[in-house]
């Protein structure tokens, strides 16, 4: 092998793939020295080294040196195909070291293929890949169309390959919209504190500011929304909260529940567990929609959060220290200081620390391990008969799903009927009643009417449209024999007159 040739192709590989010249050194010599065993035996002792200046080769079997013709009968096919394979893994080296230093950074690529709901992005010197999982929910990805998405994790995959996955949906990613939209953030004048995000719905951002003449949410909305709303066009119109930090809990509980309205913040710092009270009015706002809004502001402060109104927590209070008086061992006073600490049911009293209930209590070790234990077991079974409440609660639903529709619905067409049926009973008997007082020009001008409209409807449709037709009657030629009775009707008062 040409020493100048060897030089030319390092500093190629260096300056095309971005790999170290040390390791393409590195990796010849090795190849280098792997082919030479091959022809001189597993076992010899060959040691070959390359010159970094010249690139001239120098070669030792068993501390004799080889010379430039015995170094040249080396299989130089098969140092071909190992340089090859160690620039390959050079390569992916390079890839992964570059890739595993922008986890949680944002990158743009563009959508090669969108199959099957995994979309990959070419992002220039490799194809990563965006899952399912890692999309905001409800958004649609296209072919040959850029996206924005964060690192999320860089792993070899199958040889020489790099598997760079990305995401949409995790917190960081609204992070770094926000940095670039905001250079306020980039500057240090304003610093996020805490975000927490259900993709797709909703998320809320915690932002402080060191300047008190600086408001941060001001900040971060922008001019008429301007920086938050180019932040929710990337979401995919996913709803933003910023809301102000503070260090005291007390402090930002309510300032994470906005829009809801808090009147006091009850911290239980044993369990973590943080009693929001609120008016009745204000209940629903807090929870939010399936529990979204309290559930994000959990997340955002690290707090466990429970919504109550004054009269929820008078009765949980006292359902709970009747409970725990129950248990062979606990004394209403310490009932009452558990429930002061937080601990508001069985579950809460089973987790509880021992060292610190007998702190609290001044119970012996094997007191506070039987009332733990007994604390399980109570627990457990509210579990239990909770789940087959559901269980009977999902039966009878699919039970009434299932069940013929009542009679009732056929009830009103029914009764419709029957009531029509009634007022043209009544309509016929007052024409009766009436037929005798009404001059005889009425009677002849309303019966037709009356039996036409009485006698069709028992007529057949093919009669109808059958020989009626082809005669050539009408209805007004039907009824002769009325026209007959109005005539004898009209005699018989002739005569009486007479």
């Amino acid at each position: 092998m040409n020493p100048q040739d060897i030089l030319r192709y390092v500093d190629s590989l260096h300056r095309d793939k971005n790999i170290d010249p040390e390791l393409l050194f590195q990796a010849i010599e090795s190849a280098l020295q792997s082919a030479a065993k091959k022809q001189y035996g597993e076992e010899s002792d060959v040691i070959v080294s390359i010159s970094r200046d010249n690139g001239a080769i120098a070669a030792t079997l068993a501390g004799e040196p080889l010379g430039d013709d015995q170094i040249g009968r080396i299989g130089a096919q098969t140092a071909k195909q190992v340089i090859i394979q160690k620039v390959r893994e050079a390569e992916r080296d390079a890839l992964m070291l570059e890739y595993r230093d922008q986890i949680g950074e944002i990158v743009s690529g563009m959508i090669g293929r969108a199959d099957g709901g995994v979309a990959t992005v070419n992002l220039g010197n490799v194809e990563a890949i965006l899952p399912r999982s890692e999309q905001i929910p409800g958004e649609s990805l296209h072919a040959n169309e850029r996206v924005r998405a964060i690192v999320f994790e860089v792993r070899p995959s199958g040889g020489n390959r790099v598997r760079v996955v990305l995401s949409r949906t995790r917190p960081q990613f609204v992070q770094r919209l926000f940095e670039q939209e905001i250079p306020e953030l980039n500057d240090g004048v304003i610093a996020i504190k805490s975000i927490s995000r259900e993709p797709g719905y909703r998320s809320k951002v915690a932002v402080s500011s060191e300047d008190q003449q600086i408001d941060p949410i001001s900040v971060c909305v922008g001019y008429r929304g301007s920086r938050i709303k180019a932040v929710r066009e990337e979401l995919a119109g996913e709803h933003i909260d910023v809301v102000r930090y503070d260090s005291d809990p007390e402090v930002l509980i309510p300032n994470a529940l906005q829009p809801a309205e808090v009147d006091q913040v009850l911290l239980c710092d044993m369990i973590g567990r943080a009693i929001v009270l609120v008016q009745e009015d204000q209940l629903s706002l807090a929870i939010g929609r399936r529990g979204q809004n309290v559930r994000l502001a959990s997340k955002l402060c690290g707090w466990d959060i429970e919504i109550m109104t004054n009269s929820e927590l008078e009765e949980q209070i006292e359902r709970a220290v009747g409970g725990f008086s129950q248990i062979p061992g606990i004394t209403e006073e310490i009932a009452q200081a558990l429930v002061e600490q937080g601990y508001l049911s069985y579950d809460d009293l089973s987790v509880i620390e021992p060292d610190l209930f007998m702190e609290m209590s001044g119970l012996s070790e094997a007191d506070v391990d039987r009332i733990v234990e007994t604390a399980e077991a109570k627990a457990e079974e509210a579990e239990q008969a909770a789940a087959e409440e559901r269980r009977v609660r999902r039966d009878q639903e699919r039970t009434d799903q299932n069940a013929p529709a009542p009679a009732k619905a056929e009830t009103p067409a029914a009764e419709a009927s029957t009531e029509e049926a009634t007022a043209k009973t009544a309509e016929a008997e007052n024409a009766e009643a009436a037929e005798g007082d009404q001059p005889a020009a009425e009677v002849a001008t309303e019966t037709p009417e009356a039996t036409s409209t009485e006698e069709a409807p028992a007529e057949p449709a093919d009669e109808v449209s059958g020989p009626v037709a082809e005669e050539g009657q009408t209805e007004s030629e039907e009824p002769e024999p009325v026209a007959e009775a109005v005539e004898s009707t009209e005699a018989d008062g002739n005569k009486q007159e007479g």
